[in-house]
């Protein structure tokens, strides 16, 4: 079987500029966990999960320091903190959107997306044609169907 055999092909999707509540609305709406989001072409640019929504009540985790002789050595990784910060903050899709995004095409077998889907640890791929454009979105749920 292929990926357009069993793909979901009224794909809800977002732009970058919608609100966190917009998306978590349409989630809860829809009884979906995530949405692609796309570009004015329709192009893929992003996924939005529940797990990116629920950093808006995660509690911030500072990193442990030492300060030694008027310097600070970080015994963790500042980033991290400055991402979990901005996850926390934000208001638009933009802001907290996985932009490492893997896609498939509407040929590929569903055996290739299931191995992806385990390897990378993603739930939905999004299905899109040679420019890029979204045509529909394959989820877990999709493939446990095919299997019966």
């Amino acid at each position: 079987m292929l990926a357009k055999e069993i793909m979901t092909t009224n794909v809800i999707s977002v732009s970058q500029e919608a609100t966190i509540n917009d998306v978590a609305a349409i989630l809860v709406e829809h009884r979906i966990s995530g949405v692609p989001v796309v570009d004015k072409e329709q192009r893929v640019v992003g996924m939005v999960t529940e797990g990116d929504l629920i950093h808006q009540d995660k509690k911030l985790h500072t990193p442990a320091f030492l300060e030694i002789l008027g310097g600070v050595i970080y015994l963790e990784n500042p980033q991290r903190v400055a991402k979990d910060l901005e996850k926390m903050t934000a208001t638009k899709v933009v802001e907290i959107m996985t932009r490492k995004v893997f896609t498939v095409k509407e040929d590929t077998p569903i055996e290739d997306i299931a191995t992806m889907m385990v390897e990378r640890q993603v739930n939905r791929v999004p299905v899109v044609d040679a420019a890029g454009k979204l045509t529909g979105i394959v989820s877990r749920q999709d493939l446990v169907k095919a299997m019966v």
